[in-house]
């Protein structure tokens, strides 16, 4: 689904040269739900532009679902992105003055598709995320934990081939934060390819696999992240 091989990316200006991504490799199978994690300024946001199509890379190769990027136009990207990603933000990004059905229809609107279509899949969306009594509500009429769920619910409408989220459980309390997870654990269990960038160990250890990137490259932590599930089903034994 996912492919980066080599990839590099240099930020430049007339003094200073900041190297975000070196020789990053990064493989994410079709179905997979990867976690990606590391410190501020390790690089994991250059990451998921670039993942996303939202920025160009510097040197390597990057294929999307099968496809090499390297080559595009701004025009070419555009188009890829809206056909075979979802985004999830941290900060919901619904439009204020847009009800709940609304906002889930609008990255749909650029495909040029017809208004019953759009409605339908909005629907379907909404009620796979458990919103169907909410299409009329505006964005400040909900929780934060419903907000995001209708975020996700936006990026499941186009039926995309890879979710990108962005630490979004970011905003949320604990509880909400909790309740959007099982979420995006019941997308995976269904098949959806999620990549999910965190700086929530415990939230990153939900996921089917994490890397943690460091300094612009992949560590790969899972065995450390295996035994931190298991020391947590142990204190859930115990404490049951």
């Amino acid at each position: 689904m996912l492919k980066m091989q080599s990839l590099s990316k240099v930020y430049r200006t007339e003094m200073v040269e900041t190297h975000a991504l070196r020789d990053f490799n990064l493989e994410v199978k079709q179905g997979e739900f990867v976690a990606v994690t590391g410190p501020s300024g390790s690089g994991k946001t250059t990451f998921l532009t670039i993942a996303g199509l939202l920025e160009a890379f510097t040197g390597g190769s990057y294929l999307l679902d099968g496809v090499d990027v390297s080559r595009m136009n701004d025009d070419q990207r555009s188009r890829l992105r809206n056909q075979k990603i979802g985004f999830i933000f941290q900060a919901f990004n619904l439009i204020p003055d847009l009800n709940v059905l609304d906002n889930i229809e609008v990255p749909l609107r650029y495909r040029g598709m017809k208004s019953d279509e759009r409605r339908r899949r909005a629907r379907e969306a909404l009620a796979r995320v458990g919103l169907s009594a909410r299409e009329k509500h505006y964005p400040a009429e909900l929780s934060g934990g419903q907000q995001q769920r209708v975020a996700i619910a936006r990026a499941l409408a186009g039926e995309p081939r890879l979710l990108l989220a962005d630490e979004p459980t970011g905003n949320l309390d604990s509880q909400m934060a909790r309740s959007v997870m099982d979420l995006l654990e019941e997308l995976h269990r269904d098949g959806a390819t999620i990549v999910m960038v965190t700086h929530d160990m415990q939230l990153a250890a939900r996921a089917q696999r994490n890397v943690h990137v460091m300094d612009g490259q992949v560590v790969d932590m899972t065995a450390d992240l295996q035994l931190e599930r298991a020391m947590r089903d142990t204190a859930h034994h115990a404490a049951a």
